[in-house]
């Protein structure tokens, strides 16, 4: 089961995913950071602490905006994955596409 949450910190806006993203539900990922990024979001934060599971359709959706994004000037980057989940990204070298922090501290910090 998958349920995402956003909310605006600032001049942030943190979406906060809960549970696991597979192909069944990868596009209720896609919508939330497509409506983000459709009403104005410029810098979109993602709260990876409660994320359990991504498959290759999960990943796929965040590598469908980086190209986008660098365009646009919108920030995605990632914070708070679970080391399991870490390791799927860096597996397939998304690490060194995607911005990935320990905390939202240093997600914030990191221009």
């Amino acid at each position: 089961m998958l349920s995402i949450h956003t909310h605006e910190e600032h001049t942030h806006h943190i979406l906060r995913i809960q549970g696991e993203i597979d192909a069944s539900n990868s596009v209720q990922l896609d919508e939330s950071i497509r409506s983000l990024a459709d009403n104005g979001a410029k810098s979109i934060l993602v709260d990876g602490s409660d994320l359990e599971y991504i498959s290759s359709a999960g990943l796929g959706v965040f590598m469908s905006y980086l190209e986008d994004f660098q365009e646009q000037g919108v920030s995605l980057k990632i914070f708070a994955l679970d080391p399991k989940v870490f390791e799927v990204f860096k597996i397939l070298g998304l690490d060194q596409l995607i911005s990935i922090f320990p905390t939202k501290e240093e997600a914030i910090q990191e221009v």
